[in-house]
């Protein structure tokens, strides 16, 4: 079983607790299906809730110099649901921020995580961030 299998499986048993890499209740789960696949994926991924409705989360990919492929995956297709701590799951709209909206939705990362600067820094690509909104 891989990382994210792992983390999947801990945040459904425990119903979206995660204790591994200390995450707690900071995860949701977003379904995706492949822009040149069609497969449906599932990935865990930090999220910043804004307010009951909307959540922040950022194509970090670990500073990696390419965008992970989910992020690809809710650009083609945008319509999908999450999985959260609290409200179980969502029908969300995603949206790629841009511009103040980005920067100031990257702020709360950094913010947050001294990991998100980190991948800030071993990177020169802008890391995007990506509003998830109940629809």
């Amino acid at each position: 079983m891989n990382f994210n299998e792992t983390i999947i499986n801990e945040f459904r048993s425990n119903d979206g607790t995660v204790t591994t890499a200390g995450f707690g209740r900071s995860l949701v789960l977003v379904h995706h299906v492949g822009a040149k696949s069609g497969a449906e994926r599932v990935t865990p991924l930090v999220a910043i809730p804004t307010d009951a409705d909307t959540w922040l989360i950022a194509a970090s990919a670990a500073g990696s110099d390419h965008h992970p492929a989910w992020f690809h995956n809710l650009l083609a297709h945008p319509e999908t649901v999450i999985e959260t701590p609290d409200d179980g799951t969502v029908a969300v709209r995603a949206e790629r921020l841009d511009g103040d909206a980005r920067d100031e939705a990257w702020a709360r990362f950094t913010a947050q995580s001294d990991g998100f600067k980190g991948y800030e820094e071993k990177t020169d690509r802008v890391i995007p961030v990506v509003a998830l909104t109940r629809r």
